[in-house]
């Protein structure tokens, strides 16, 4: 189990042209399930906002800074910065939050 003080969340979303969003899926989905499997990676999503088309709301949850920064590093991360930048990506708003406690509702 994680210790709650050491729990990064990481929240925001960015915009493609919702013209290439056929083209995005893809590509999304090859980054998700990859990072999906890392070490230290509780849960990786994004999640197309169905009022808004192009918007897509990003939410992570990762073990450690640590495991949040070798996330970075890694193959499919790179890969996705270049496939997302010929997209057209833009609008690109993403924060980390080291998380002090958690508590189950």
């Amino acid at each position: 189990m994680t210790n709650a003080s050491d729990l990064v969340l990481v929240v925001g979303h960015f915009r493609l042209p919702p013209e290439r969003l056929d083209e995005a899926r893809p590509m999304m989905r090859r980054v998700i399930d990859a990072t999906r499997r890392e070490p230290g990676c509780l849960s990786y999503s994004y999640a197309e906002d169905v009022a808004d088309p192009g918007l897509i709301r990003v939410s992570e949850a990762w073990e450690s800074r640590e495991a949040l920064a070798a996330h970075f590093a890694t193959p499919h991360m790179r890969q996705w910065q270049e496939e997302r930048a010929g997209l057209g990506l833009y609008d690109r708003d993403i924060t980390r939050y080291d998380v002090a406690g958690a508590e189950k509702l």
